[in-house]
């Protein structure tokens, strides 16, 4: 059976997405699903392609047990719109710039993460990054419960 493929986007892809990412992984990890579920994430922008998770974002998700220090930052795709079943955006103006890049035959694969934004933690504090990640179990939690009634 193909896995289901999860894309998480948001500007850099060195914040909010990779600790989305990282925090998916995990739990799917926890739940036996990492077999059958694969996720990456994205930015909507080419400012960081090839570096790490902002440092910030890595201190924060590995105080909670998330090692961030393999992931790379990447662009969106065209390929990535036919690739992932699920291309969740960190908040409501990267979804409306991926429906701009996306073909009309996959727009139905967009969504929000959490049907909220996201806010960047990038020009804040710790408890910004701390807020993100937050976000980021929560969403997990959801998507995770999700899959699991799909999978079944």
């Amino acid at each position: 059976m193909k896995p289901t493929r999860i894309l998480f986007v948001c500007t850099g892809n060195i914040c909010r997405s990779p600790t989305a990412e990282g925090v998916m992984r995990a739990r799917l990890e926890e739940a036996g699903l990492h077999t059958q579920v694969e996720v990456d994430s994205a930015g909507t922008h080419s400012y960081h392609i090839g570096k790490a998770p902002d440092p910030r974002t890595q201190r924060t998700a590995q105080k909670r047990g998330y090692d961030l220090s393999p992931l790379r930052a990447r662009k969106v795709t065209q390929e990535d719109f036919t690739h992932f079943d699920h291309v969740l955006a960190m908040d409501s103006g990267h979804l409306h710039l991926l429906r701009d890049l996306c073909p009309p035959e996959h727009h139905h694969k967009l969504a929000l993460f959490i049907h909220r934004d996201v806010p960047d933690p990038y020009y804040g504090g710790a408890e910004d990054f701390e807020q993100v990640l937050d976000m980021a179990e929560s969403g997990a939690n959801i998507w995770i419960a999700r899959l699991t009634q799909l999978k079944r």
